[in-house]
């Protein structure tokens, strides 16, 4: 099985990110993934894994059962997933993504003290634990010099 988890890890903003600070994505018809995932995370910060998150997503998405989720989550994960460095809670949206030392994640708003400190490879809190610093993808390609 494939693995999205990233552990003592916080996912910063892309670099070309528009965002100044978190914002939520829009109220649809049909919900975008990114409105899904924030929604999934506000609810439960630090109560979901990366994995937990991107296959409610894809659930939700494809309307599956709950009796039907069991099977379809190990299928959905018997071939490579894309993480939520390619969500647009991070391309778009301006929300870092900890996830904590068992996988959990909480987004935190790009405006935020403790976006700075997670930045910088700190815990809020707990300045003594450390996180690897990774950013979310870009949205566009960079042109090569």
């Amino acid at each position: 099985m494939h693995s999205t988890n990233y552990q003592d890890t916080f996912i910063a903003v892309a670099p070309d990110c528009p965002a100044t600070q978190g914002t939520i994505p829009k109220e649809a018809a049909t919900p975008s993934a990114a409105r899904i995932a924030y929604r999934l995370i506000q609810a439960q910060p630090y109560g979901l894994t990366s994995d937990d998150v991107l296959f409610a997503v894809f659930a939700e998405r494809q309307r599956l059962p709950p009796t039907d989720r069991e099977a379809a989550r190990a299928k959905f994960f018997a071939r490579p997933q894309a993480c939520l460095r390619a969500s647009d809670l991070g391309k778009r949206y301006g929300w870092g993504i900890h996830s904590d030392a068992s996988g959990k994640v909480a987004l935190v708003g790009v405006e935020t003290d403790a976006y700075r400190m997670l930045l910088g490879g700190r815990v809020p809190g707990h300045p003594e634990q450390k996180v690897t610093v990774k950013y979310a993808m870009r949205s566009r390609r960079t042109k090569s010099t």
